[in-house]
C-alpha cells in the first residue's frame, strides 16, 4: 500500500521530515543488531555518525554539528572510547581531535549490512529510486550539518 500525505498538510517539506524521522525509528526497531555488532546509545549513535563523517573533528565541533550539549558529547566520547569505537589524540594547543577506530568501522559495516538487508526485503530492489533518495537524504544531511545553529 502507498504512503498517503496527510490531509491536514500541503507541506511537502514537513511530510518529508517525519517521514524520515519514523523511518529511521522503524528502521532501527526492525533490524536486528548483528551479534557482532557494539550497541549504542541514541546520543552515541549522533556522534558517532559525525566522528565518521569529519574524522579529525574536536569535541566542541562535535557538539556544534550534532546540536548537544557539550557535556552530552563529553559523556558519549568517554563511552565510545570505552567501547573501542574511537580514540582521541592531542592536537593544536590543548586540543584534542577525534578519530573513529577499525572496531568503528567494522561496527557501521555490520549495521549498514543489517540495514541493506531490511530495506532490500520491503523495497524488493527498486534501487533507482534508493539512489535518488540516497543523493536528496545526503545533500540534507550535509546542509543541515553546516548550518549555523542559529540559521
Amino acid at each position: 500500500m502507498a504512503h498517503q500525505p496527510r490531509d491536514d498538510t500541503d507541506d511537502p517539506l514537513a511530510e518529508l521530515a517525519d517521514l524520515v524521522l519514523n523511518v529511521g525509528r522503524l528502521v532501527r526497531a526492525r533490524t536486528p543488531g548483528p551479534a557482532d555488532t557494539v550497541p549504542l546509545t541514541e546520543t552515541e549513535r549522533t556522534v558517532m555518525r559525525v566522528i565518521d563523517l569529519f574524522p579529525g573533528s574536536a569535541p566542541s565541533d562535535i557538539a556544534a554539528r550534532t546540536r548537544l550539549q557539550r557535556t552530552n558529547v563529553s559523556t558519549a566520547l568517554s563511552s565510545l572510547e570505552n567501547k573501542g569505537l574511537i580514540t582521541r589524540t592531542p592536537s593544536e594547543g590543548r586540543g584534542v581531535a577525534v578519530h573513529p577506530t577499525g572496531l568503528a568501522a567494522t561496527n557501521l559495516s555490520n549495521l549498514r549490512a543489517a540495514w541493506s538487508a531490511q530495506l532490500g526485503t520491503a523495497l524488493k530492489g527498486d534501487l533507482a529510486k534508493v539512489r535518488t533518495c540516497v543523493d536528496l537524504l545526503a545533500e540534507l544531511e550535509r546542509k543541515l550539518i553546516d548550518e549555523s545553529p542559529t540559521s
